[in-house]
């Protein structure tokens, strides 16, 4: 899409990402920092979860195994620091857009590209980046004009040493940026303390379960958005109205039969309201408001509802 027709708002932006993920983490003695975890998934993965949504997604580093497919590229020569990475990697890319991602971000959401995404597209800037807690730009959390990219990378390679050890700052100064403020999502582990951090955060009350629900997810390869309260609502009902150990194999039974069917979240929606009515049928007889419609006694010749525990 040129940027002389200008899409409909809220129409999502196509985009090529590049996760450079070679760097030596001498902060973290050398460790292999995008296979470090948080909340049971490795860095890189997290940033690679992010970044689904790219049309060709290319990380520069030594090949690793990772949650999805990716292309795989190196700098020349390895070790030759972010610009010369950057231009690897965007030598296997081909959307207008290109989001340029370090892999140590573990709060990093597909919604945060998006809205990077829409920003350099409304305001015409050369990229739009993040920029942290203390107002630094992030400019490996940014998306870009991958021409704008392009030239001043051919620019700086002109020169007498090249691509080698150049610094970021080289390149983003002679780009035309605008700055996005997001503290968590430019959030990322470049020292063990960073990490400890990452790894409590995820526990706090307020994320720990959408942060499990998301690495299950992630585990079991599946890209669907359910209502989770429903289904917590049901565990409690199954819970309450049955026998405790009915709410975790009630929901996976709604799970099992969303497969058989459509499996979409419809399908898990629809049998999750049929099992929380019948979990309420079961209260209603526990609790003595089985009566018939009849105005008699209840049926007490057939055998007992369960304890409800």
């Amino acid at each position: 899409m040129s940027d002389n027709a200008p899409a409909a708002p809220g129409t999502p932006v196509p985009y090529d990402a590049v996760v450079l993920a070679g760097g030596a983490a001498r902060r973290l003695g050398g460790a292999d920092k995008p296979g470090l975890r948080v909340g049971g998934r490795a860095l890189i993965d997290r940033v690679l979860a992010a970044c689904a949504g790219a049309g060709t997604t290319v990380v520069v580093a030594a090949r690793r195994p990772t949650a999805r497919p990716v292309r795989w590229t190196r700098e020349e020569p390895p070790g030759a620091g972010p610009v010369a990475a950057l231009d690897a990697g965007l030598r296997l890319t081909t959307a207008e857009h290109t989001v340029v991602l370090s892999a140590d971000l573990p709060f990093l959401q597909p919604a945060t590209l998006r809205r990077l995404l829409t920003v350099l597209r409304e305001t015409g800037a050369d990229g739009a980046l993040l920029t942290d807690a203390d107002g630094r730009d992030q400019p490996l959390v940014a998306a870009y004009r991958t021409a704008a990219l392009r030239r001043v990378l051919a620019a700086l390679a002109a020169g007498p040493d090249g691509l080698t050890g150049l610094p970021l700052r080289r390149l983003t100064g002679a780009l035309s940026l605008t700055r996005v403020p997001d503290p968590l999502a430019s959030f990322d582990c470049d020292t063990w303390d960073d990490l400890v951090n990452a790894r409590a955060r995820i526990r706090e009350h307020g994320h720990v379960l959408d942060e499990w629900i998301s690495a299950v997810k992630n585990e079991l390869g599946i890209d669907l958005d359910v209502d989770t309260g429903a289904l917590l609502d049901l565990a409690r009902d199954a819970a309450h109205g049955v026998a405790r150990p009915a709410a975790p194999l009630t929901t996976f039974l709604v799970g099992y039969a969303a497969a058989q069917g459509e499996g979409g979240p419809e399908a898990v929606a629809e049998a999750a309201r049929k099992a929380a009515a019948l979990a309420l049928r079961w209260e209603e007889e526990n609790n003595g408001g089985g009566k018939n419609n009849g105005g008699g006694k209840e049926n007490s010749g057939g055998p007992s509802a369960p304890d409800a525990g």
